[in-house]
């Protein structure tokens, strides 16, 4: 049996810290806690899915290190099948520095350089999903009915949205890609190409475009101890909804939820709840509470 979506594109393993405020040049500021943790916009994203039941793999690049066996842990232990996760020699794993404010729960980043991966064989999935490092790869696989879906948060050179059924970018990244008045014309250019689309806007929520029609979801009220891969967390619980059958409003409605609960975490995957979570959520109503 095909799994539901392999996730194609970048992992990491990430430390993080809380600061008071970013330092000045050459100047020094105290950070605490620190906090060792797997990152990577699609290697979120699978972790997303398999928190709340779909059965995923993941297709990257790690190198031959201690990083690169951590990160193959850290998946593995979410029950995300890493047959596809290749250790290459010459490559480092890539890693991230992150600082984020006590204050806000926004945050800076300083990465490594990813490395693209070999595309996963075709029809082993229904879906797949790439960031700007798997798009081309997850290309070259699309075949056998399987569908794709692309986090657009950061610039993919080349991309073509032809063949795309789900384009989900940040406002930002649209407005960039697809120029125009205002962001509904910017959505409706870019559902000229790809099947659905879906514009994060952060803290605000997101925009759906279904049969030309504009839809805002609103956000998940939520006190953020860190908003690190949330953005990760909502394209993974999105595709988690589709696979589950459900409409696309209804599937954003919920990727909210899940990705504001994800913010109760220092880190970007340990806040992530799982699917029972998410439905006694829904079910109570009840406000998001964080874990510090």
């Amino acid at each position: 049996m095909p799994l539901d979506v392999i996730c194609v594109g970048v992992v990491t393993v990430d430390t993080i810290t809380t600061i008071d405020r970013l330092p000045a040049a050459d100047g020094r500021v105290v950070g605490e806690p620190f906090t060792v943790a797997g990152g990577g916009p699609a290697a979120t994203a699978a972790v997303a899915l398999a928190r709340l039941g779909a059965r995923v793999g993941f297709c990257g690049v790690v190198g031959a290190d201690d990083a690169g066996r951590l990160s193959r842990k850290l998946l593995e232990d979410e029950g995300v099948d890493t047959t596809w996760l290749r250790a290459r020699p010459g490559v480092r794993t890539p890693q991230s520095m992150i600082m984020v404010s006590r204050a806000s729960g926004t945050r800076a980043i300083v990465t490594s350089p990813s490395t693209a991966p070999d595309p996963p064989p075709r029809g082993v999935a229904r879906w797949l999903h790439a960031d700007q490092t798997g798009y081309a790869a997850a290309r070259v696989a699309l075949g056998g009915g399987t569908s794709l879906s692309v986090d657009g948060g950061n610039p993919i050179p080349g991309l073509d949205l032809a063949g795309v059924e789900l384009y989900a970018p940040t406002a930002g990244s649209l407005c960039a890609a697809f120029p125009a008045p205002d962001l509904a014309a910017s959505l409706r250019a870019a559902a000229a190409g790809a099947g659905q689309v879906v514009a994060t806007l952060g803290g605000d929520g997101c925009d759906v475009l279904v049969a030309g029609e504009l839809t805002h979801v609103p956000p998940v009220p939520v006190e953020p101890v860190s908003t690190m891969g949330a953005g990760d967390v909502f394209h993974g619980a999105l595709l988690a909804g589709l696979v589950e059958g459900r409409p696309l409003v209804e599937a954003a409605r919920r990727a909210n939820l899940v990705a504001a609960l994800s913010c109760r975490a220092l880190d970007g995957r340990s806040g992530i709840p799982r699917a029972a979570e998410v439905e006694q959520w829904l079910s109570t109503a009840r406000p998001a509470p964080r874990s510090d």
